[in-house]
């Protein structure tokens, strides 16, 4: 989820947790806390500082241990100090501790805002790099930013009481859980027809696209392939697009009813052409140069088969960025030939770009 999306979300959690004024316990004021839940919420992340050692180490370690269950409460303690050092938060008898619930829940929501996206989480780090991602929401969601900013207006006109606060964050709940049940239909639709066309299937999953809860990437995967097709689980005609209608329409119109979904047949290791460099591109994937794409990677497949300076290139992408409308594809990384032997690279449009932090 992107960073402002989480910062609205501790600061409407910031709110709700305000307590009303007492003169026998003195505690933060309701903005006061509204800005400790929001400087909580975009803390976990800090770690694109990582960016600045390397694109892998950001890679490895996005998500990693500021978004850490385990890590949370050593986290929460760290800037609810920090947070009444700060001039403006500070009063009498109001001291670090009366902070530390809304900062604990300020990072919890940003862990739950990054776990219904599909990128992975590692919300167990350091003791482990296993990513959880429950893939209910594309990460980026206008309609969930939208009920965020609608609670904190609300918030603000009715600043007594703590409703308005409850019912956003409810609301964001019950949009969260229309992505769920889209996606749960998807995975219908993906193993209807896994049956119907007698595949045997090793998963079935969905990946959220965008514009809408229910368009989707329904995936089978039958253990040497993916079988793909983008519907919208709730349409029963096609929808048209034309340069001059609006995003959301042209994001909306490649997703397909589920009777007239068009499936594609997406190998590991390369349809058609590239079967007499198969072995080349299998030992690509299993080198131990290439670990942390497979570790990384969710629906791996074969990108491309080229040749730079000094050598043959293999690279692999990543199905769950391949979003249809994107001119642009990230996350493409593979292996070039060199007289060094093989070195770590990133496909772009311009070409082949050999990567440090190996």
């Amino acid at each position: 989820m992107d960073t402002l999306t989480h910062a609205l979300s501790g600061a409407l959690l910031g709110r709700l947790i305000a307590r009303p004024p007492d003169p026998a316990r003195p505690a933060p004021k309701p903005w006061q806390m509204v800005v400790a839940g929001a400087a909580a919420a975009t803390f976990p992340d800090l770690d694109f500082v990582l960016g600045y050692v390397s694109e892998l180490t950001y890679l490895r370690g996005h998500r990693g241990v500021t978004h850490s269950v385990l890590l949370l409460p050593l986290w929460g303690l760290l800037i609810a100090w920090l947070l009444a050092r700060v001039p403006k938060m500070r009063a009498p008898g109001i001291d670090w501790p009366a902070f530390y619930v809304v900062v604990c829940a300020g990072i919890g929501i940003h862990i739950l805002g990054d776990l219904i996206t599909q990128f992975g989480t590692m919300i167990l780090a350091p003791f482990s790099d296993r990513r959880f991602g429950w893939g209910t929401t594309f990460i980026i969601d206008l309609p969930l930013t939208g009920l965020l900013v609608a609670g904190l207006v609300a918030s603000a006109l009715w600043r007594r009481s703590r409703a308005p606060a409850a019912f956003g964050l409810m609301a964001v709940c019950a949009w969260v859980g229309v992505g769920a049940v889209g996606k749960s239909e998807a995975i219908d639709a993906a193993r209807r027809h896994a049956m119907e066309q007698g595949i045997t299937a090793v998963a079935l999953d969905a990946i959220p696209r965008p514009a809408s809860p229910f368009n989707w990437t329904a995936v089978i995967d039958d253990g040497e392939r993916f079988h793909t097709a983008h519907i919208n689980t709730r349409r029963s005609e096609v929808m048209e697009a034309g340069p001059d209608d609006n995003l959301i329409r042209r994001l909306s119109s490649h997703y397909r009813p589920v009777t007239m979904a068009h499936w594609q047949v997406r190998e590991r290791f390369g349809n058609g052409g590239y079967g007499e460099v198969r072995e080349q591109v299998r030992a690509v994937w299993s080198a131990p140069d290439f670990a942390f794409f497979r570790w990384f990677a969710m629906f791996p497949v074969l990108d491309s088969v080229g040749g730079a300076a000094g050598g043959a290139c293999v690279s692999f992408r990543d199905l769950r960025f391949e979003t249809p409308g994107r001119d642009s594809l990230p996350f493409r990384y593979g292996l070039c030939e060199s007289s060094a032997g093989w070195a770590l690279v990133e496909r772009t449009m311009a070409g082949w770009r050999k990567l440090s932090g190996r």
